[in-house]
């Protein structure tokens, strides 16, 4: 009796399961959601596969590379003379391929329409975007070459070089542009480059504690989030060398580097790691928000994410061991009820919340009826537990000093 009072008092979900699939073969090595929320990208040594996360419904694609190599990095990117959004994503064989929704029945499938390999042909590490950018699609594209490149999609589909450059010693890990410049993340050697788009020049340069297994940034407070590759994530400044904070998971007996994301508004930090879990940080205090368990696999290293309309999706995917299909997973939470579109309205609340609530408060009463002293006290807690959960759902935030 009294484990399964236990059990009705354990913590509400704060991101729900909406979605899981298994790509046919191989790992997933990269995952992206479009940027309204609505296509789920995943790319891999299977090529790459799309779906809508609404339909659950896979998105048919064409391509005219027969093999381009295993999809390494991806992005969705927005330009204003095309009416859907652009997927671009990059190959190990140095590869970089745009594919954009069918103009005759959006959404029914996709087409390539651009393909061009760089330089090289060594593979692609990862990509930004400026949606500043006017008049074209601006690009950046990082190779395991030690290069950097800015690449202009213009309105024809034409790529064009607009800058490139290359790194001493630093293999660019993540890639992020502010003003006029480009925030380059190294893998090995940890450095948070600064470098003028403009004419080349290396504006600033620090170095983190530990290599950079991922990197993201927030311009807004000027901070960005690396994972470590062994034991969690850990926050800069954009100017500093010191870690602001430390976010701790459970240790990796091989150091293996785990992508990381800000989410919700940026007010949390979320990250693949061991024990196939998915783990969600608030960014200001540090404090543990939850862990999503992603399905059989030892370890979450790809994720994705996108936050819009005051939600927030996150995808994740573990690499596949043997002949063993790779799974791919997305969670939802509705952070803030007041942005969510008409759609959404159902998210508001994790699924069964209300029937969770109601049960809890039934066995309250049936426990004071018993009459037993520890029955009245599981009693209260239950109610203010349940008014609890009401006030905490209907705001957005919390106390916390600002970073």
């Amino acid at each position: 009796m009294l484990s399964t009072l236990l059990s009705l008092l354990s913590p509400m979900q704060r991101y729900r399961r909406i979605l899981s699939f298994s790509i046919t073969t191989g790992s997933v090595h990269a995952l992206a959601i479009s940027i309204d929320g609505a296509i789920l990208a995943a790319g891999g040594t299977h090529g790459i596969q799309l779906w809508n996360i609404e339909t659950r419904k896979e998105i048919s694609i064409m391509t005219h590379l027969e093999s381009c190599g295993i999809i390494s990095s991806a992005i969705w990117i927005k330009t204003k003379y095309a009416l859907g959004e652009t997927l671009c994503y990059g190959t190990a064989l140095g590869y970089v391929v745009f594919v954009r929704s069918s103009p005759v029945e959006k959404q029914k499938y996709y087409q390539e329409i651009c393909a061009q390999r760089l330089g090289a042909g060594l593979k692609v590490t990862c990509f930004a975007w400026d949606p500043s950018s006017s008049e074209s699609s601006h690009i950046a594209v990082g190779t395991r070459d030690h290069a950097v490149q800015v690449l202009s999609l213009s309105s024809s589909s034409q790529l064009q070089s607009v800058f490139a450059g290359r790194l001493d010693n630093t293999v660019p890990k993540a890639l992020c542009f502010a003003d006029h410049s480009l925030y380059i993340f190294g893998l090995y050697d940890g450095k948070v480059i600064k470098l003028s788009i403009k004419d080349g020049t290396i504006m600033s340069e620090n170095r983190c504690r530990s290599v950079i297994g991922s990197a993201a940034v927030y311009l807004k407070k000027g901070v960005f989030v690396i994972d470590n590759a062994t034991d969690g994530f850990m926050l800069y400044h954009l100017n500093g060398a010191d870690p602001i904070r430390t976010f701790v998971t459970d240790p990796l007996r091989i150091p293996v580097p785990k992508q990381v994301a800000f989410g919700e508004g940026s007010k949390v930090m979320i990250g693949g790691g061991s024990n196939r879990s998915v783990f969600v940080f608030d960014r200001r205090t540090g404090r543990p928000l939850a862990t999503l368990q992603h399905t059989r696999g030892a370890l979450v290293q790809t994720i994705g994410v996108r936050d819009i309309g005051g939600r927030c999706t996150i995808a994740c995917a573990s690499p596949a061991v043997g002949q063993k299909r790779a799974v791919v997973s997305v969670w939802a939470h509705q952070y803030d009820s007041q942005k969510a579109q008409p759609a959404d309205t159902e998210c508001r609340r994790p699924a069964g919340s209300f029937f969770t609530y109601f049960a809890h408060i039934v066995i309250g009463l049936l426990c004071i009826l018993v009459g037993s002293r520890l029955h009245t006290i599981v009693c209260i807690v239950v109610i203010i537990k349940y008014a609890n959960t009401n006030y905490l759902l209907g705001r957005v935030g919390g106390a916390g000093h600002e970073l």
